[in-house]
């Protein structure tokens, strides 16, 4: 292939050709000309071809990355719950071990600073990166090509099968909720689900619909209720179950602020729990020992996963190879006050 003499980046013709130029001018993506550079496969051979051609023409070397911080960095979409707490709190304590300090990064409600957070990262080179915000293809390979290691923690959408991932078992935590609710003798359980757009929620709802079909109670599509992820969503769905012909005498929900929200509705509407209405959350944040009564929900262990996530991630900046590329932690019920059998 052959190159015109002036078909150069702008400016200094010494400076170096990067990736993003080279993606450019073959027209591919960043991740593609990343994987052409580093070996890695998943290139159709006449992209590959091109773009091995425009390195050589444009004579791109690869730079040697300096060394990294004595920083790891945690980043989230937005940190408005205890939830985000519990991570901070597990990244903090592994963090603590191997004596890192810890950037905590927020992308904003819109994403509208990712640009601005990955070129930070680039450039404080933290020893490894916890992402609860999920990272495009561009801004993986991006961190891969300047040899930063990440772990995504609790992803919401499928990844591809070389992007290391700490999760939990969300099937198994609604299947146990479910079938708690059923084993008290409760026939009509409803279920808060959150987006579909969302991992965690098709999964924790999947697992409550195999539990009330085991119970030989049949699937009904009018007891579950998409809302959003919080107390607002909560409440609202609630009163939707609630006001039914039929409703419901079990509620379980997708997250425990949306549990929340289903107290406040349960009593608007003059009822008890658990003398009518049965509730069951999920992560058991810390707030939920206090609540009136006490929260039946189910545990996800967020610290421990986020301690996890952690030392995944400095493993690979070790260049050590894990067992497995994602790791889900077990979820376990945790059986308060709220749950109770259905009235005769």
């Amino acid at each position: 292939m052959r190159m015109p003499e002036d078909d150069r980046p702008a400016g200094d013709p010494s400076r170096p050709v990067t990736i993003s130029y080279i993606a450019e001018s073959a027209g591919v993506s960043v991740p593609t000309v990343s994987k052409v550079i580093n070996g890695r496969s998943g290139v159709a051979a006449d992209t590959r071809a091109r773009v091995k051609a425009l390195i050589n023409a444009y004579g791109y070397r690869k730079t040697t990355a300096p060394p990294r911080s004595n920083l790891m960095e945690l980043v989230f979409t937005e940190l408005e719950s205890m939830w985000g707490v519990e991570i901070i709190r597990g990244v903090q304590r592994a963090a603590r071990k191997h004596r890192l300090g810890v950037v905590l990064s927020e992308f904003g409600p819109a994403g509208s600073t990712i640009h601005y957070w990955v070129e930070g990262a680039l450039t404080r080179r933290p020893a490894c990166v916890v992402t609860v915000a999920q990272l495009s293809a561009a801004d993986r390979e991006r961190l891969r090509d300047r040899d930063i290691p990440f772990v995504v923690f609790d992803p919401t959408h499928e990844l591809p099968d070389d992007v290391p991932f700490v999760g939990a078992t969300n099937w198994t935590g609604g299947r146990s909720a479910g079938r708690h609710l059923s084993q008290l003798g409760h026939r009509r359980i409803a279920m808060v689900t959150g987006p579909d757009r969302i991992l965690c929620c098709r999964a924790r709802f999947d697992g409550y619909r195999s539990a009330v079909e085991a119970a030989g109670l049949g699937f009904d599509p009018a007891l579950a209720v998409q809302a959003e992820l919080t107390q607002a969503g909560g409440h609202a769905a609630a009163r939707t179950l609630l006001a039914r012909p039929e409703p419901p005498t079990a509620i379980l929900t997708t997250n425990d602020l949306q549990a929340a929200g289903v107290y406040q509705a349960t009593r608007e509407a003059g009822l008890r729990i658990p003398a009518d209405l049965s509730v069951v959350g999920f992560d058991d944040l810390p707030i939920t020992a206090l609540m009136d009564p006490p929260l039946t929900t189910v545990h996800q262990p967020l610290a421990e996963m986020a301690v996890a996530a952690t030392e995944m991630a400095l493993a690979l900046g070790r260049g050590e190879r894990p067992a497995q590329i994602g790791v889900e932690l077990a979820t376990t019920l945790t059986v308060r006050a709220s749950t109770a059998p259905p009235r005769v």
